[in-house]
């Protein structure tokens, strides 16, 4: 690069001759100025080419130290690109490790959910039978609680509740049991029933007041209308005809004494006072002795005080086995043992004492109470919902 160009390089002039020639001619005039110039041209041309070829130099080692730094930085990125791609595959790898997880999971929740769209819609398909169902079983339950209490409120409590049910579905189809559940309520309402509760009051009643029920041959026992005038029979003859006397009540009190009366007036005043009053006392005694009164039944008056002990207590038996029937709803039976304490009271004790006519009262009532009564069944409501249940 540095070698002269052939074509600008100058002329060499030609080598003098070793014999001078022959005979002197004039020399001709030589061109020095344009050789100089030449050789000036070269050497300007050989600079610039020197310079230019140092500039080429220093711009291909400026260009090599760009490539060298260059290559480095494309290695460095190179091995980071390889870095980020190394980790970029892991990634890649976890993120289709995480993806097949999540695919399953989903094929899990969609399979979840395809059940659950089933069970909902076999839910809604089958809520009217469930609710059908749950009618006729409290219904039912609420038959038997009547049956076992005698009384229909537990029914139409419950066929109340069932037509509220009803109203809250608002299902058309249900209509007709809604029909079927006013009527079975009009029915139980309209129908006479037995008081179970009260009628068992009653009769409890009636044991607590057994002791104090007075025989006929009882002895000193006030008698409220008695059925003949009774007379009073003293043991002397005197006492008889002076009885109206007594009757009559005692004599009005003596006036007090006057100021200026002697003190042997005051002293019989004093004794005819406490005679009158002795006198009284002594008759109103001696009626209490002796009772003339009429027994129809003489069973009755050979009763010892014994006798009617277990004559109470038998009548308690009677009364408590009439509460046993009434709850088993055996209202014959009750009814006969009401019947037979009816009698007992007729033939021993008292009719004339006010327990015993309250008594007779109270057993006469429970006597018409005690009628056997078939409870009414909602069989309406009941065919009602079978062909509710049937049509579906």
């Amino acid at each position: 690069m540095n070698a002269p160009d052939n074509d600008t390089a100058p002329v060499a002039a030609p080598a003098p001759s070793a014999h001078p020639p022959a005979s002197p001619l004039p020399e001709a005039p030589r061109p020095a100025r344009p050789a100089v110039g030449l050789t000036l041209l070269a050497l300007l041309v050989a600079a610039a080419a020197l310079v230019m070829a140092g500039m080429l130099w220093q711009r291909l080692n400026t260009t090599q130290a760009e490539l060298a730094r260059r290559a480095h930085e494309a290695e460095l990125q190179v091995v980071e690109a390889r870095t980020v791609a190394s980790q970029a595959e892991a990634q890649v790898q976890e993120l289709q490790a995480r993806l097949g997880v999540a695919e399953v999971r989903l094929s899990e929740v969609s399979l979840q959910r395809s059940q659950l769209e089933e069970l909902m819609l076999s839910l809604s398909r089958s809520r009217d039978d469930n609710l059908i169902q749950d009618l006729e079983a409290s219904l039912r339950l609420a038959l038997q609680q009547s049956q076992l209490t005698g009384s229909a409120q537990p029914l139409v409590s419950a066929l109340q509740a069932a037509d509220q049910r009803i109203q809250r579905a608002a299902q058309p189809r249900l209509n007709p049991v809604q029909r079927a559940i006013a009527r079975d309520v009009d029915r139980i309402r309209a129908a006479a029933l037995a008081d179970i509760p009260n009628l068992a009051l009653q009769i409890d009643e009636l044991v607590r007041q057994v002791d104090n029920w007075p025989t006929q041959n009882a002895v000193g026992v006030e008698r409220a209308a008695p059925r003949a005038p009774r007379r009073a029979t003293a043991p002397a003859g005197g006492a008889t005809s002076s009885a109206p006397a007594a009757e009559a009540g005692p004599p009005p009190a003596a006036s007090e004494p006057e100021a200026d009366s002697s003190p042997w007036q005051r002293f019989a005043e004093r004794w005819n006072r406490w005679w009158r009053e002795a006198f009284v006392r002594v008759v109103q005694g001696s009626r209490d002795l002796v009772h003339v009164s009429r027994i129809d039944h003489p069973d009755a008056a050979l009763l010892a005080p014994e006798q009617a002990f277990f004559l109470r207590e038998n009548i308690k038996l009677k009364l408590l086995n009439a509460r046993l029937a009434l709850l088993a709803r055996q209202m014959n039976a009750a009814r006969a043992d009401v019947v037979v304490v009816e009698g007992l009271l007729k033939q021993y004790f008292d009719g004339n004492s006010p327990a015993i006519a309250s008594a007779l009262g109270s057993l006469g009532r429970l006597r018409r109470d005690l009628v056997s009564q078939d409870l009414p069944r909602p069989d309406d409501t009941l065919a009602a919902l079978a062909a509710a249940a049937g049509g579906r």
